[in-house]
């Protein structure tokens, strides 16, 4: 939703002046000094202030300042993602917004749309998919470990596609819907329009082409939308998954997100992606200080780098709670 724009704060606020009352016993240069020092604190007061605002109760919808005193708290520029959103579910209030509206490849992100026809199109989980060549990556050469004719669940490829972002069992996923590859993409594409993404494309089920595009506010409906499925919930945020395939091998897989891994984080969705247009992708819906909360970050740079900026960001929006309570 489009954040309100309100304009900037005047310099002579009231702080100002009293900072610049106090200054005319001074001479010229503790005068320059004092008036440094006034307009530093009138700054620090300000965002104090901005930071209340922000933290309000989820019936007062947040406005530009607040969101940005978040950043306030540590600067924006030590977030290595181009894209940085930050969304309450239970207020629509945004508490954080780098770039909130960019129109950027997702990369993997796009499982979760296509986990999302699977689990409501009412087709077996316990159906046998088998892998083909058409589901081998020739676009990027990715690799898999799941060899051509490989027989899996639907369930099994589910798991396997939205833990580990494994390419060929989504692939065989979008290729075994009725009506084939053609009918599960429009499927991915009608669901997007009627949740109301309307900067949302796909051309592919698994996020390895560069048109599969969508905006941080339109993720976070996405993320919504799956968190009604336990099933992909779970799916999702398990650490590991072991298989057996019909040659006899058994072949443990892991969760992308290591973030799944650490106690102190309450996580419903997680999903990871990456291809060189993308940059590091992470998306997930995390529970922060009582707040269930969406977080978006696309183009990170540096492999665990959209790891380190979940990071921050919980520790900002920790922060700002600790400030609105003085």
């Amino acid at each position: 939703m489009p954040i309100a724009q309100h304009p900037a704060p005047s310099h002579l606020s009231l702080w100002s002046f009293i900072g610049l009352l106090m200054l005319f016993p001074l001479g010229n240069h503790n005068q320059a000094q004092a008036q440094t020092t006034a307009l530093t604190e009138n700054r620090q007061v300000r965002s104090v202030e901005l930071t209340r605002q922000n933290l309000q109760p989820a019936t007062q919808m947040i406005t530009a300042p607040a969101a940005a005193s978040i950043a306030s708290l540590g600067t924006a520029a030590l977030l290595h993602s181009e894209v940085a959103f930050v969304q309450d579910l239970s207020s629509t209030d945004v508490l954080y917004d780098k770039n909130g509206d960019a129109v950027r490849p997702i990369a993997s992100i796009s499982k979760l749309m296509t986990a999302l026809i699977v689990a409501e199109s009412g087709l077996a989980l316990d159906e046998m998919l088998t892998i083909s060549d058409t589901d081998v990556d020739r676009m990027r050469n990715s690799r898999s470990r799941l060899s051509v004719g490989t027989e899996l669940s639907r369930a099994d490829m589910l798991h396997l596609a939205l833990m580990s972002s494994e390419n060929r069992a989504a692939h065989a996923l979008g290729r075994y819907y009725p009506g084939g590859m053609p009918a599960f993409v429009r499927a991915m594409n009608d669901k997007a329009r009627s949740l109301g993404m309307r900067s949302t494309r796909f051309v592919e089920p698994t996020g390895l082409s560069e048109d599969n595009v969508s905006t941080p506010r339109d993720l976070v409906k996405l993320l919504q939308a799956t968190n009604q499925h336990p099933l992909i919930q779970r799916y999702t945020t398990d650490d590991s998954h072991q298989i057996a395939t019909n040659n006899g091998r058994q072949l443990v897989y892991n969760n992308t997100n290591r973030l799944v891994l650490n106690a102190n984080w309450d996580i419903q969705i997680s999903k990871t992606g990456f291809i060189n247009e993308a940059g590091e992708c992470l998306v997930m819906l995390t529970r922060i200080g009582n707040r269930d909360l969406a977080i978006v970050l696309l183009n990170s740079t540096g492999r665990y780098s959209r790891i380190g900026d979940a990071v921050r960001l919980r520790s900002l929006l920790e922060k700002s709670t600790v400030l609105a309570m003085l």
